[in-house]
């Protein structure tokens, strides 16, 4: 700890006196309420369990869990640690699973009872792994959370820097394989810094928490809203007609949200009548017709972003009144430019990479030095997206760069090399393109044209079956077209252009 440095666990500790006895955490499955003392408290507990059964400075602890008072508890103790939190999508198929824990070498893994089949099935596997905890009471298999707080609360303080990684979420897998961001405390300090800023939020606020606490926008809500000195209501898993009655009841004012969770809140208000006017910014990316329902009933705002993990779940904000279609304008302690394929800044309008650096550029993707190095090649963060400015400032985003094609089906990140890879597992396929199409539900949808081995016989509800065997099932493809010829490029590999182009529509 140097004299420049201020780190997540500081910002628990600092907020345990300056609102010691205020609420900051509802746990809606129990109704369990816990102050900011009593969070610290409880952190402080849980990084003195954690530091006896030897889980050091830098190490990784693996989760796999829904939203939990104790799954935020262990983000504020590996803070205290300095060890670094490796929360796993519990969407994800058995072996992607395996491959995140392993690829970080986590060594202590903790579970929700409802994942405890699926990591008991793996465990044997991730050979870096010392211990397992299930997130609830002891059971024959694993030992409890709780067993982990029976200690004085005593904990030997390491050297953890503001710089020093904090959090490894995996991104999409842009080649076949997912890769681990790196944040920092300073990267998610700052995000969060930012949105209050930009929100305006005070300790008055009270954030709905129903994203999963494994994504970054899941991470970012609940951390700004404490870092305020907010209130966090949080959900275990997503339900309409509850939320609903939530931003009722507890006087909601911020909800982060993925399609198509706004407009099934919308759907229940209609139905029950709630009294949802103190919800003042709903942040996300909806349908126009979905943003003008939520405006007319609440009179809140909708905002509009532009952001990655990898810039720590921040980059450009707006509302979006200012200029509908657009994400915003860049956010401070953000520089952004757009590039053409030289590195090079294009004119005003045209279209090119967006590039960006600041305070909330991930630290790198672990283990990949390489990756990192064309990532970060010329001081810029390359974000593979493509975007242009326009003469107000505004930034618009235009899709991926070809080499990194990406899908987004409500708030997930699909890349198809990796949906790709899993079809053509299925012996009955020669060829496949896979891209987005538009889908009234998700937004976007994941297409998949694919060209059979002579002879072969496969239905398409066979293969989406297939494929969400073996990896998470919201990377299945929701459209399979069966085609006799591929377009195919002079190298005789699939012409994805034409392909899309051809095949674009969800027929």
């Amino acid at each position: 700890m140097g004299l420049y440095d201020f780190t997540i666990y500081d910002m628990i500790e600092k907020n345990a006196t300056l609102f010691s006895g205020k609420n900051a955490w509802f746990e809606v499955d129990d109704g369990r309420i816990l102050t900011f003392e009593q969070i610290k408290n409880k952190v402080d507990h849980l990084a003195a369990g954690l530091q006896q059964i030897g889980v050091k400075k830098d190490d990784r602890i693996g989760v796999v869990a829904k939203n939990s008072l104790e799954f935020f508890l262990l983000y504020g103790a590996a803070a205290a640690l300095g060890a670094i939190m490796l929360p796993i999508n519990w969407r994800l198929s058995p072996e992607e699973v395996y491959y995140n824990l392993n690829d970080c070498k986590a060594k202590a893994v903790f579970v929700d009872r409802e994942f405890q089949p699926l990591i008991l099935g793996i465990k044997d596997k991730v050979s870096s792994a010392e211990k397992y905890f299930a997130l609830g009471s002891d059971n024959e298999e694993l030992a409890g959370f709780d067993s982990l707080m029976k200690n004085q609360g005593h904990f030997a303080r390491n050297d953890v820097s503001s710089n020093d990684g904090f959090v490894i979420i995996h991104t999409a897998a842009v080649t076949g394989s997912p890769r681990g961001a790196l944040l920092s405390h300073n990267n998610i300090l700052f995000a969060g810094l930012n949105s209050a800023n930009l929100l305006k939020l005070s300790p008055n606020d009270v954030g709905l928490s129903a994203l999963p606490l494994f994504h970054i926008a899941g991470l970012l809500a609940a951390m700004s809203v404490f870092q305020i000195g907010g209130l966090n209501v949080n959900m275990s898993k997503f339900d309409a007609a509850r939320a609903a009655e939530l931003i009722a009841e507890k006087k909601v004012t911020l909800l982060y949200e993925f399609m198509p969770m706004l407009a099934q809140i919308l759907i229940n208000q209609e139905k029950s009548g709630a009294d949802m006017s103190s919800l003042k910014y709903a942040l996300g990316l909806d349908m126009p017709e979905t943003i003008t329902k939520y405006q007319k009933i609440t009179g809140g705002n909708f905002c509009i972003a532009y952001a990655q993990t990898e810039t720590s779940g921040a980059g450009s904000f707006g509302f979006y009144n200012e200029r509908p279609g657009s994400a915003g304008r860049i956010m401070p302690f953000v520089q952004a430019m757009i590039v053409d394929n030289a590195d090079q800044p294009v004119p005003l309008g045209q279209t090119g990479e967006i590039v960006m650096r600041g305070p909330m550029m991930f630290r790198g993707y672990w283990n990949l030095p390489a990756d990192n190095a064309q990532t970060f090649r010329n001081g810029w963060h390359h974000t593979g997206d493509l975007g242009r400015f326009d003469e107000d400032g505004f930034l618009w985003y235009e899709g991926r760069k070809a080499d990194k094609e990406l899908i987004k089906p409500g708030g997930e990140n699909v890349y198809p090399a990796e949906v790709e890879k899993a079809i053509l597992e299925h012996p009955a396929v020669e060829q496949v393109v896979v891209f987005g199409v538009p889908d009234p539900k998700w937004k976007e949808g994941i297409k998949a044209v694919c060209k059979l081995k002579k002879g072969c016989v496969l239905k398409p509800q066979e293969l989406i079956d297939f494929v969400g065997g073996r990896i998470a099932r919201f990377k299945r493809p929701q459209y399979v077209e069966l085609i006799s010829d591929m377009p195919l490029n002079a190298d005789k590999s699939p012409d994805r252009d034409k392909i899309k182009k051809t095949y674009g529509g969800t027929q």
